[in-house]
């Protein structure tokens, strides 16, 4: 007999399937138990006989022959897909048996420590509320496709080996490539600007890594980026560029998983009219706000973003801000000076629920100017030989902006750390398992 999938039964009721899964749970009551069976497509009661079921524990794989039956009306379960129905066993195959669990995986909520979550993490991902992570993962990248597809961005595959430093610095993971230097690269940047010229518009979805020496639960060693690049355009429409695809992204994956918003108590994301300002504006509303002085900073810190967006969404109704301008010496290389006061960029940051998930500019598209700026930065050329071509046989004025994925995730759930929106994260500590372990 083939397999139906547990959604299918509800159209199956008075008919003998067979439905293969994983014990999520079992009760015994009796010579009668109930095991909670679990597919790719949802969850249903199994009732059957103690001596059917013997042995069966959490996480055995198993498949059951049956018949699909109503459930009496008092134990009808509105919060479940598969609610109304049952599953009465009449045979069962286990196809895998699983250890003794470390801990109990039929609680309603996961309790562990981070370290622990961490540490058992094939095991920890099976649990439907740490699932639900990235079922909204999953359509963030999709609203994130869409958008960009909406703004006639052809999408790209970049490598994530370099010959250079993409942003400058230290913060590199160098790699030995065939006894030659190589890093890994810290963002898809600067392939995605040599694909300008090429098909003007280009969105790409990779993985970035920062040798950054920082402990934090807002940083990863290793993230996925979500990048747009877009040539012949100005800053406003770069600015619109952004928000737009800010909206669709979040809002429509928001709406696919409302469900799951519920489940973890957060609000729907609200966007209102998202306010613009420079960094010197922001710091000029924390000011007023908050009465912090932090207008000759060069940047906003943590706090200046909680506050920032406290107000945002206070005045505006949005839960973005967009922040303009940050000075140029603290941009990347390729960042586009104003021309009206050089001092300041043609920069860019987005801010989500008090946290920066967006960062980007207007390019540098002349040839030397770009040269120039990569030896004011103590960089050499040589090293940027390929990147410099793209620009040397002509580009057009350009610009683009990069999602961080994880960081929105984080807090479109309101997670307290980047690590629980990352399948297997990466950072100081830990490269699948705890390095120190490794020792």
């Amino acid at each position: 007999m083939s397999r139906t999938l547990i959604i299918d039964c509800n159209n199956k009721v008075g008919e003998k399937v067979t439905i293969c899964g994983f014990v999520q749970t079992r009760r015994d009551h009796g010579k009668i138990v109930f095991l909670d069976i679990l597919d790719r497509s949802g969850l249903i009661q199994v009732v059957a006989m103690g001596d059917m079921a013997l042995g069966l524990n959490s996480q055995d794989v198993v498949c059951i022959e049956g018949t699909v039956s109503n459930r009496p009306e008092h134990m009808i379960n509105k919060n479940l897909s598969t609610g109304e129905i049952e599953f009465q066993a009449e045979k069962i195959e286990i196809l895998s048996k699983a250890e003794d669990l470390p801990f109990d995986m039929g609680v309603k909520d996961l309790d562990l420590q981070l370290p622990t979550l961490l540490d058992f993490r094939s095991l920890t991902l099976r649990f439907p509320k740490v699932k639900d992570i990235f079922r909204v993962q999953a359509a963030l990248l999709d609203g994130f496709r869409n958008a960009a597809k909406k703004l006639d961005c052809v999408e790209i595959i970049v490598p994530t080996i370099s010959a250079g430093s993409t942003e400058g610095g230290a913060e590199v993971f160098k790699v030995d490539y065939y006894g030659h230097k190589g890093f890994l690269t810290q963002s898809p940047q600067l392939y995605k600007q040599m694909m300008v010229p090429v098909y003007e518009r280009v969105f790409t979805i990779a993985k970035a890594y920062r040798a950054e020496p920082s402990v934090t639960t807002y940083h990863l060693s290793e993230s996925t980026q979500m990048d747009c690049e877009f040539g012949f355009v100005k800053f406003e429409d770069l600015l619109n560029y952004l928000e737009t695809v800010a909206v669709e992204m979040i809002n429509e994956s928001a709406k696919n998983c409302e469900s799951i918003l519920k489940e973890f108590d957060v609000p729907m994301p609200k966007f209102g009219k998202i306010p613009r300002l420079t960094l010197r504006e922001a710091q000029e509303v924390i000011y007023k706000e908050t009465g912090r002085d932090v207008r000759q900073e060069k940047d906003l810190a943590r706090q200046d973003e909680v506050d920032i967006c406290v107000w945002a969404l206070k005045e505006h109704g949005s839960d973005l801000v967009t922040i303009t301008h940050f000075p140029t010496k603290k941009r990347a290389f390729y960042t586009k000076p104003d021309p009206a006061n050089p001092e300041f960029s043609l920069s860019y940051d987005i801010l989500f629920r008090g946290l920066e998930i967006c960062s980007g500019s207007q390019r540098i598209n002349d040839c030397q100017e770009l040269k120039d700026a990569i030896i004011e930065r103590g960089m050499d050329p040589k090293n940027f030989e390929l990147y410099l071509q793209a620009f040397k046989y002509g580009m057009p004025p350009e610009g683009g902006f990069s999602f961080g994925l994880e960081r929105i995730t984080m807090h479109l759930l309101n997670l307290a750390n980047v690590r629980e929106a990352s399948l297997f994260p990466r950072d100081m500590e830990r490269v699948d398992v705890r390095l120190s372990t490794l020792k």
